[in-house]
């Protein structure tokens, strides 16, 4: 299986949000990162949701 084609920047961002090791990251299936990414991306938004109606 051939590397991510991602920047080192983005890589390393990726690997520190999801919590995995870089190496991990970079020969991770794209449609697994992709399901993580979304994953995170809802727990952001829902974080980001508890927060507004916290202010409220």
């Amino acid at each position: 299986m051939r590397p991510l084609q991602i920047s080192p920047d983005t890589a390393v961002k990726l690997a520190e949000a999801l919590q995995v090791p870089l190496e991990r990251l970079m020969h991770m299936p794209q449609h697994i990162l992709l399901q993580k990414m979304m994953e995170l991306a809802k727990q952001e938004k829902e974080a980001s949701e508890a927060e507004t109606e916290k202010q409220d």
